[in-house]
């Protein structure tokens, strides 16, 4: 059995030593630097979007994205140079400005970190109304007047009755079209369509969900970092204000429907299932589900809808 190469760098100032092919994020994470990400998920092939983990390699005419560049031996990298930071600032305030953030608290977090100030492009346009983003062509764009942020917000999309779409809330970090492809689901129901500001995450012609090839196994839900994608009983918890994690538990079983053995952990808040996930470091699931594991539980309930019940309800 051949040996694995090592490969010795230095990380700000740290030496490291790691197997050959290991990215620089990984090497970052061997050495406990935090790293800030926010298109990458350790089951899904990195897809180099978010642009906040860029680090500085000497040498190097431009920023590289850590979380795809494999380590060389001898390279001298630094993580949190003012270039670094001056980079992931403007990437992230671009996003605050765009971008409804408001159940993304990591992103919140890097805003903070990175002393960040989206106001500064000034107050976001007025939202646009259903489906207009979608009935945008590639090319065709309405001159900005500069006075105003450019926005993403829209209407949210309710056309199940599992969960709800709110793209006012999407980073285009290509998370979940990794996920409905070929690192997890394999069905493709939804991909990238438009271009530049323009892009949007889209099923096939911007059909409905019921009537496009989702199969609502849910696995984008599991990767969204914002919220976009939302299970449609935390959804309305939240609108009626009810939704508090602080009150919620977490338990993890294994799902009762089938002999395959998917972990799950179930998230109970007022002694009901509001929300299931799956570990992303199980060896069976790796944090993917079907619609069985991940939707069919309200027979827990007797049926009822989740979520917990109005305090008149019997339990």
């Amino acid at each position: 059995m051949t040996a694995t190469r090592m490969v010795e760098l230095t990380i700000d100032g740290k030496a490291a030593r790691v197997p050959e092919g290991t990215t620089l994020l990984q090497a970052c994470r061997g050495l406990n630097i935090d790293t800030p990400t926010l298109c990458y998920l350790e089951n899904l092939t990195p897809v180099n979007v978010c642009r906040v983990c860029v680090v500085e390699v000497e040498g190097s005419r431009v920023l590289v994205p850590a979380c795809s560049r494999k380590a060389d031996p001898g390279m001298v990298v630094k993580t949190d140079s003012e270039r670094v930071r001056t980079s992931r600032r403007l990437v992230l305030e671009l996003l605050a400005s765009s971008v409804d953030l408001s159940t993304a608290p990591q992103a919140r977090g890097y805003l903070e970190s990175h002393g960040a100030r989206p106001d500064r492009f000034g107050p976001a346009v007025a939202a646009g109304g259903a489906g207009d983003r979608d009935r945008r062509r590639a090319g065709h764009h309405v001159p900005p007047d500069g006075g105003a942020a450019a926005t993403v917000h829209q209407p949210v999309k309710v056309d199940n009755d599992l969960y709800v779409r709110d793209y006012g809330k999407c980073i285009l970090c290509y998370k979940c079209v990794e996920a409905c492809g070929t690192d997890a689901q394999n069905t493709f129901a939804i991909a990238v369509a438009g271009r530049g500001f323009d892009a949007r995450i889209s099923t096939e012609m911007a059909v409905p969900l019921p009537a496009s090839a989702c199969v609502y196994c849910g696995n984008c839900i599991g990767v969204c970092p914002t919220g976009a994608l939302m299970f449609k009983s935390e959804h309305d918890m939240r609108r009626a204000e009810t939704w508090d994690e602080a009150r919620q538990t977490r338990t993890d079983t294994i799902c009762p429907y089938c002999g395959v053995g998917c972990a799950m952990t179930l998230q109970v808040q007022d002694n009901r299932i509001v929300k299931v996930t799956s570990p992303l470091d199980h060896q069976v699931t790796s944090g993917n589900l079907c619609i069985k594991g991940r939707f069919g539980w309200s027979f827990v309930h007797g049926g009822q809808p989740p979520g917990p019940r109005s305090s008149g309800a019997k339990s």
